[in-house]
């Protein structure tokens, strides 16, 4: 009989405590590059549509504030109390998976109202995350994830999939006609 060997059995104990705390230096670095690109984009590009694109600034960070809720919160610990008032339904409704950016300005919230879900579920990750354990780690996850399909692999996955979308915020600066960042 084959055994199924997963990632979870052959990752060391000291290798997944690593990568965990690997991943908050690589959130930070992400968040800070993606926050440097939106810091002079005036508030009336947000909810615009470049032409040739497919999106705007406002759903490119309330997407990044919910897929990091996913990866890292829910995906990593269920549903918390408190979760309601971090990510509300209007927020997942609006930018989470799968969802299209909204062209009707009204139903765009504001710039500061994006922007402190955007800190609110940060910092909340970034509390949570020194406290996984191994064991909760190394469970097996669903897509997305990078590198190894367990729970681990969703919080590598994070810095990644904001790096990704910074670049599309890097895309919409310029055809906002705005200077680059680098």
């Amino acid at each position: 009989m084959e055994q199924n060997i997963t990632s979870a059995t052959i990752l060391p104990r000291e290798s997944v405590l690593a990568m965990r705390d690997a991943v908050l230096g690589q959130v930070h670095f992400a968040r800070q590059y993606t926050l440097g690109l939106l810091e002079n984009v005036a508030e009336e590009l947000w909810p615009i549509v470049p032409t040739g694109a497919s999106t705007h600034i406002a759903w490119q960070v309330g997407h990044l504030a919910v897929s990091q809720y996913g990866l890292m919160l829910f995906r990593q610990r269920g549903r918390a109390e408190g979760d309601l008032e971090l990510m509300p339904g209007w927020l997942r409704k609006r930018f989470g998976r799968g969802s299209v950016p909204p062209l009707d300005a009204s139903e765009i919230p504001a710039k500061a109202t994006l922007l402190k879900c955007l800190e609110k579920i940060h910092n909340a990750s970034m509390a949570a995350l020194p406290n996984f354990t191994v064991e909760q780690l190394v469970e097996t996850t669903e897509m997305p994830y990078a590198v190894h399909p367990i729970k681990l692999g969703a919080l590598l996955f994070c810095p990644l999939h904001e790096s990704i979308h910074a670049g599309q915020i890097g895309i919409l600066r310029r055809m906002h006609g705005l200077p680059p960042v680098r």
